[in-house]
């Protein structure tokens, strides 16, 4: 079974088990380590039966996958941020280097403010070129959360912030999708195993760390235990009722604002 999941210290964390023959699993597990817009692109391409996806990107794939309840990433606190070299009046007409267009950091921009220019790159590649001035601002995720003012940068907006003030839910950000055509019966084995997985790293995190350095963007243990107690969470063991309403509701504003598609599957099984 190919699975799909992205450098990040978060992902690694929960899938170092599964990779790694640690706990049981329904199917052999050869994992494809991208990053997340290349992950969302191979999606709309039907191209792994299990694999990490923005939110924002599952609006638009829910008749081909159906999220896991475990492994994803939601929560409080742990939005993309706006960066710039200075504060920024108006973003209409700005052009903001964003991370994908698939991506939920952009779907939650586009909702906030859809007059921005956007300039995609490579999530890594955002904060250098803001710093460079070759665009006026850039939408960060990951690692960077906390690394930004490295680069002299300045936050202008924390999007979870302003998810969290109109809504009181948490955010989600990232699910583990799997092909519906793989049949409920795999797809709930699957979820078990993603499930042991993050067990078995929230019980033996040292073991992790070799694998996790191996991939990540910041070496700095600090950044890395940072960023997973940011994204890896009660939420990622289980999405549960506040999960899946919070799902609901970014799917229902993407909806409304012409964004995402309309479905009438059930996002989890």
């Amino acid at each position: 079974m190919q699975l799909g999941y992205s450098f990040c210290p978060n992902d690694t964390f929960i899938f170092y088990a599964l990779a790694h023959g640690k706990v049981e699993a329904p199917f052999a597990i050869q994992e494809h380590l991208e990053d997340v817009e290349t992950l969302n692109r191979w999606a709309l391409e039907g191209r792994l039966p299990l694999t990490k996806i923005s939110y924002a990107a599952y609006g638009h794939l829910r008749e081909g996958y159906v999220a896991l309840r475990s492994g994803g990433a939601l929560g409080r606190k742990v939005g993309p941020l706006l960066v710039a070299r200075t504060p920024l009046g108006s973003l209409v007409g700005k052009r903001v280097a964003i991370p994908g267009r698939y991506t939920t950091a952009f779907l939650l921009l586009s909702l906030f403010n859809p007059g921005f220019v956007p300039v995609e790159m490579r999530y890594d590649q955002i904060m250098p070129k803001v710093a460079q001035g070759e665009v006026d601002a850039g939408l960060i995720i990951h690692e960077s959360r906390f690394t930004y003012p490295r680069y002299g940068l300045v936050k202008l907006l924390d999007l979870g912030e302003w998810w969290e003030d109109e809504t009181g839910l948490p955010l989600p950000l990232g699910a583990i999708l799997a092909r519906r055509d793989l049949g409920a019966e795999a797809i709930r084995a699957l979820d078990q195993a993603v499930r042991a997985s993050l067990e078995y790293a929230w019980a033996h995190p040292e073991e992790t760390v070799a694998y996790i350095k191996q991939h990540a963007q910041e070496l700095e243990d600090e950044v890395i235990w940072a960023h997973i107690h940011t994204y890896v969470n009660e939420f990622s063991l289980d999405v549960g009722p506040e999960g899946e309403a919070a799902v609901a509701e970014l799917f229902r504003r993407g909806e409304a604002a012409g964004l995402l598609p309309s479905s009438n599957l059930p996002p989890f099984l």
